[in-house]
């Protein structure tokens, strides 16, 4: 009997001994798959990876497509082109190619390549009527199979910024073209990316496999998930649980979780916490051009201008991690250094600015009239984003202080986009193209049926302000340039269509021994390939 017992007890601690060894196999399996792997929260699908259209995921296409040249805080460098040359003229530049590229699919990368795609997002120039060089580009020339050039109908200094961008200069294997165009959709979605586009599932994730032949050595992490999950607590208690390690402020310029949610992961000792500098400005974006609303004048816009308190939003709101912003573009930003006039927060010159121009106060609580009108709007937000709508509300108290009813509709971002571009809003939230691509693009589009153009076109000088913009974007003359940018940025703070809020920077909590973490010049785009665990 004493024997049995035992061989019971060691054939208990060998199984609980081969248990613990499971148990450590499985830990050990789980830490190595962390080491190699990332899997970023986002809140809407990656949707449509055709490089050459909007719909996409800015990130996501950023880790499979790339351009001629890239954007960086020294300036712009060569990227699929080793190096490139400018006629005197500046019409044309001469770009000479890497030669040991090849599209995910094995399709070799050549001057025939660039043509092709450039051509095609050319063909479709309507489409891109935002950026300007669209507009410039005349012809695309095969000088070889590693040298192409780009011929411009006339000098246009934005050209390789406007290159470098996410989207529509970037390229595409030719076999995923159908009968030659990608205007109407694609076959595949082959780059000459760091990562390869693997698996799609709608609305649940998308992943991202490393390109082990990427010609600039193949990143160090192996696979990159983006799992389509709700903001806020959801993703907050997937980061707890590690069903998600990563996440980001999108191109929405929105954050999946808050600062305090942040903040306690932060502090229990697993994640980290890095912020970029100043890369944007966001903003409300008021519709000069709808003439049946109040929002038309010139005086109501300044009034919320005035009535805002962005300091409070900076601390409260942003706890700081978002500076007041009081221009349309930050200090360190080309051409910005303005002088304009200031507007700090200040109710008692808002409501002095309403009453001088009519709009007069009923009881409290109540919307100021003009002529049987009242004076309301409704202000939109991306549902999506915690901040914008607690931004929002905020900003529905303050202003209704000053006898403004302001409705708030939270909608999401692609529903706020299409209402930009159609013209069917009072104000919603937005933000600046960000550094490095400012001030140029973000002033383009003010003339862009897709972006602004309803946001500027009601003003009194509209047609002074676009003949500025045309001249600024050929001037050659940096000095001339100086003085039409500080017209154009006069003029729009004046007619106050651009509302500022706070500076924005790119957010980004990861695991605690991710190490490589940087920004690029840009708010829509990380260097996943740069990134590895400690």
């Amino acid at each position: 009997m004493k024997r049995k017992s035992v061989i019971l007890w060691m054939f208990l601690c060998t199984m609980a001994l081969l248990a613990a060894c499971g148990e450590t196999n499985q830990e050990n399996k789980a830490a190595s798959a962390v080491r190699d792997e990332l899997i970023y929260a986002t809140a809407k699908d990656i949707h449509d990876m055709n490089p050459h259209l909007y719909t996409g995921s800015m990130p996501a296409q950023g880790m499979v497509y790339e351009s001629l040249v890239e954007n960086t805080k020294e300036g712009i460098k060569p990227l699929l082109a080793e190096s490139w040359d400018l006629s005197e003229d500046g019409r044309t530049y001469t770009f000479h190619l890497r030669k040991d590229v090849k599209f995910h699919d094995g399709e070799p990368f050549n001057a025939e390549a660039v043509k092709l795609n450039i051509d095609a997002v050319q063909r479709n120039a309507e489409k891109h009527a935002w950026i300007k060089l669209s507009s410039k580009i005349k012809n695309v020339k095969v000088v070889d199979e590693y040298n192409v050039q780009l011929i411009l109908s006339e000098a246009y200094y934005p050209t390789l910024v406007e290159l470098s961008m996410t989207r529509p200069y970037v390229f595409l294997s030719p076999k995923d073209f159908i009968q030659g165009e990608t205007k109407d959709g694609v076959n595949g979605h082959n780059g000459t990316g760091p990562y390869k586009f693997t698996e799609h599932k709608i609305d649940e994730y998308a992943v991202f496999t490393a390109n082990e032949e990427y010609w600039n050595g193949p990143p160090k992490i192996k696979k990159i998930t983006a799992k389509v999950l709700p903001a806020g607590e959801t993703t907050f208690l997937a980061m707890q649980k590690g069903e998600v390690n990563f996440v980001f402020t999108d191109d929405r310029g929105a954050d999946s979780i808050d600062v305090q949610a942040m903040n306690q992961l932060v502090d229990a000792g697993t994640y980290q916490l890095v912020r970029s500098e100043a890369m944007n400005t966001k903003m409300i974006v008021a519709n000069s051009s709808k003439s049946d609303s109040p929002v038309s004048e010139t005086a109501v816009r300044e009034a919320i201008w005035y009535a805002i308190d962005r300091e409070t939003i900076s601390k409260d709101i942003f706890e700081g991690t978002e500076a007041e912003a009081n221009r349309l573009f930050s200090s360190n930003v080309n051409y910005a250094d303005v002088e304009l006039k200031e507007r700090g927060h200040d109710p008692g010159a808002a409501e002095l600015i309403l009453e001088q121009a009519g709009w007069k106060k009923g009881s409290v609580d109540e919307a100021r009239t003009k002529s049987g009108q009242q004076l309301a709007m409704n202000l939109y937000y991306d549902s999506n984003s915690s901040s914008q709508k607690t931004q929002a509300e905020y900003i529905q108290h303050a202003l209704m202080q000053i006898g403004i009813k302001l409705d708030i509709i939270g909608e999401e971002s692609s529903s706020i986009a299409n209402r930009r571009s159609t013209g069917e809003y009072e104000l919603l939230f937005n933000q600046t193209w960000g550094l490095a691509y400012d001030p140029q693009s973000t002033i383009a589009a003010f003339t862009s049926e897709a972006s602004y153009l309803h946001t500027t076109k009601g003003i009194a000088e509209a047609d002074h302000l676009y003949d500025r913009i045309r001249q600024v974007m050929v001037s050659t003359d940096e000095e001339a340039r100086k003085a039409l940018y500080a017209e154009i940025m006069r003029t729009v703070h004046d007619e106050a269509v651009f509302i500022p809020i706070s500076s924005g920077s790119v957010t980004v909590l990861a695991p605690k021994n991710l190490k490589g973490i940087t920004f690029k010049q840009t708010q829509f785009e990380l260097p996943f390939e740069q990134m590895y665990f400690e």
